[in-house]
């Protein structure tokens, strides 16, 4: 049998290594400003562009995609081409993939805190930066499969198979989710509307979790542990069922994070029940990682990098038994808007994601340079001070968001709300806050000190750019050497077929989920008296989203007494069939919004906006004062009124030639109204429209509008 000879590419390896580090620094960076900023408002140094609200969403992208992108890009690299026995398919491509992706996250760092943003959680970047998305996503996969093709491994080892699924089902959940009509170079609206834009979202949401934070990471799990370990995968059978049973589950389970909201609560209970299921697949693959140490367990104290992947494999598991227990409806009714959502992100984010990003990094970086780690004593610091940041970070989030509910929820022996004013649940916790930020602190050192290491390590090696190795050509199967005891065998030599079944794995929970949501219209009841936003609100929504608004203050009053005596009714599917995009938000630093229209006079607004403590004494909100300086370009209203006639709204025709002038008519009597009471402003000002959209929530069905002390 003729032996080839070929090179392996660490050149790329080695570039999104460093892209890892240095972004997943500056990553971290910004969520430790972000979580100052809840105790400490005024560390925004009276900047827009760097309010709580404009950096949340920059933190959360910096971390998902350019931390664990770039990792994963990295893992996968190397991986594939020693599973492959081949060379990536193309070195361009690979250049176009990292270059590319730099300029994406690149651009992402630029647009968010400017206040270009969809809104949509993970999924902020407007319709050029997606489409961008798009196109680098296209070039990995087809740099992936073209190896995957002229590999000289006959079997896919399970690892490729993650990679697999990872591709078809991010690039799935992107483009559906990002079907959006643009109104201007960095503005557009979503084609969905209110509860299914909510649906599509949170179908992609949970699914970004499940496909770009767990599946790529499972299969570096199966290729980098067993490798570190020097010992084999415990269970070829266990994966296969892990494998597909993960992806099969995982795609229905989006509906539980919109549990007592406004969904039909046939597709809850379909989240709720595909979520518990998920415990089992995830679980498997969590002992499988671990049970490939058997035998190695003692090498486990001394060998850093194995300590790195344990803590990340144990954490996986956590946050896998942690996620189905909040999708039981009893369990989400307490934790749902609080910060114990925020705990089990992170435990999830830091330890599985964090701890095995950092772990393969320690193995892979010495190896590229051909030299050892530089000092193996600093990545023992680093192991236990990130460790420690993890549990100081975790700890108080869990007890911050049990107290935060059951404030909530307290009622006096009168049946009055023991505690009215939503402000003291907010100072309550500012202690947690403080920990917190000592947690991250910490975690953000960790990776400081991890960046110095291999920075060192790097230095004192000699990058092996092209990597001789030699393989025999991959020869024509034989007949009768098809036969396997598994018949996923077969499966494994075929990847095409591989790609088309996973495909359709990937597809079936949501097209089931999606048709009758979409299509039944009893699912989305109307009402009559809800009507399409005036032009000024429409405008006063866009300054709502572009300021970040919805990443602290929900707009979904739930079914329970203590929110209907706090905000008023319960929110109807059929509120928000024009708003494109929904705005239920998922965590609430500050009060529900959804019930605030005409409870309070438009000067309160004002005053509210530009020094919330002048309404809210002791409030943690942050003044925006710039509000009342910049203008609402009216030049693009008809646009924006034309492209929401195309999206369905019942604007009269030809309402875009008239839309401006009542754009005027309604902001002058705002602005009357705030001169009344000694206010001067501009009546095309943002704060102007804001008031309007404000004033306009949840007045189009009669609900007490009575407000209780401190909303």
């Amino acid at each position: 049998m003729a032996v080839e000879t070929f090179n392996y590419d660490n050149r790329i390896v080695r570039d999104f290594a460093v892209a890892t580090m240095v972004w997943g620094v500056v990553g971290m960076l910004v969520g430790l400003l972000a979580a100052l900023q809840l105790f400490l408002p005024s560390l925004n140094f009276g900047i827009p562009y760097t309010t709580f609200s404009h950096i949340r969403p920059l933190h959360t992208n910096a971390v998902i995609f350019a931390f664990v992108g770039n990792g994963m890009f990295m893992a996968i690299y190397y991986s594939l081409q020693r599973l492959c026995k081949a060379r990536m398919f193309s070195d361009i491509l690979s250049k176009i993939n990292f270059w590319g992706w730099q300029l994406i996250i690149l651009s992402a760092a630029i647009s968010l805190p400017l206040g270009f943003t969809t809104s949509k959680e993970y999924a902020e970047l407007e319709w050029p930066i997606d489409i961008a998305i798009a196109v680098i996503w296209v070039a990995f996969g087809w740099n992936m499969f073209g190896t995957i093709i002229k590999r000289r491994e006959r079997h896919m080892y399970v690892a490729i198979w993650f990679y697999i699924a990872t591709f078809v089902t991010v690039a799935v959940l992107h483009i559906v989710n990002s079907i959006e009509l643009p109104v201007a170079l960095m503005k557009s609206y979503p084609l969905y509307a209110g509860v299914q834009d909510a649906l599509v979202q949170w179908w992609y949401g949970h699914n970004a979790v499940a496909f770009f934070l767990t599946t790529p990471y499972l299969g570096m799990m199966y290729y980098y542990l067993p490798k570190a370990a020097n010992r084999p995968v415990f269970s070829y059978r266990l994966s296969i069922v892990h494998f597909w049973a993960l992806i099969f589950i995982y795609i229905w389970a989006g509906p539980h994070h919109l549990l007592y909201s406004s969904l039909p609560d046939w597709a809850q209970s379909l989240g709720t029940v595909f979520s518990i299921m998920l415990i089992a697949p995830s679980w498997g693959g969590m002992l499988n990682g671990l049970l490939t140490l058997r035998g190695a367990w003692d090498r486990v104290r001394d060998d850093h990098v194995l300590k790195f992947m344990v803590v990340a494999v144990t954490a996986y598991g956590m946050a896998t038994f942690e996620g189905p227990m909040l999708s039981i409806k009893s369990v989400n009714a307490i934790s749902h808007f609080t910060d114990w959502t925020i705990a089990h992100v992170h435990v999830g984010a830091l330890g599985w994601n964090g701890f095995l990003t950092f772990g393969i990094l320690y193995w892979l970086v010495p190896r590229l340079y051909k030299t050892t780690l530089y000092s193996n004593k600093l990545a023992g610091y680093h192991f236990w001070i990130g460790f420690l940041g993890i549990l100081i970070y975790a700890l108080p989030m869990y007890f911050a968001g049990i107290t935060q509910s059951l404030m909530w929820k307290q009622f006096t022996p009168d049946g009055l709300l023991q505690y009215p004013n939503f402000l003291e649940t907010v100072l309550q916790i500012v202690p947690m806050y403080v920990i917190r930020s000592v947690g991250g602190g910490l975690f953000l050192l960790g990776a400081i000190m991890a960046g110095y290491n291999l920075y060192k390590t790097m230095r004192q090696g000699t990058l092996l750019a092209d990597e001789p190795a030699e393989a025999p050509a991959l020869e024509p199967v034989v007949e009768k050497e098809e036969k396997h005891p598994y018949r996923h065998r077969w499966l494994e030599r075929k990847p095409v077929q591989f790609l088309l079944l996973t495909t359709v794995a990937i597809t079936i929970g949501g097209v089931i989920e999606f048709i009758p949501t979409f299509l039944v219209k009893s699912n989305v009841p109307t009402i009559a008296s809800v009507k399409p936003y005036t032009p000024l609100e429409l405008e006063g929504r866009d300054v709502y989203v572009a300021e970040g608004c919805n990443n602290c203050h929900s707009q979904m009053v739930r079914p329970f007494r203590s929110e209907t005596e706090r905000y008023g009714e319960y929110s109807k599917a059929g509120e928000y069939v024009y708003d494109h995009p929904f705005l239920w938000g998922s965590k609430r630093t500050g009060p529900d919004l959804h019930r605030i229209g005409k409870k309070y006079p438009d000067a309160w607004h004002y005053n509210h906006m530009v020094d919330p403590t002048s309404m809210s004494p002791g409030s943690l909100m942050p003044p925006y004062p710039w509000l009342v300086d910049k203008q609402v370009d009216t030049e693009t209203t008809p646009v924006k009124i034309r492209a929401m006639q195309k999206l369905g709204v019942p604007y009269p025709e030809g309402y875009d030639q008239r839309a401006v002038a009542d754009l005027r008519a309604q902001a002058d009597s705002i602005r009357v109204t705030l001169g009344a009471a000694g206010i001067t402003v501009d009546q095309t000002s943002e704060i102007v429209a804001l008031i309007a959209y404000l004033q306009r929530l949840g007045t189009d069905i009669q609900v007490n509008t009575q407000p209780q002390a401190g909303q």
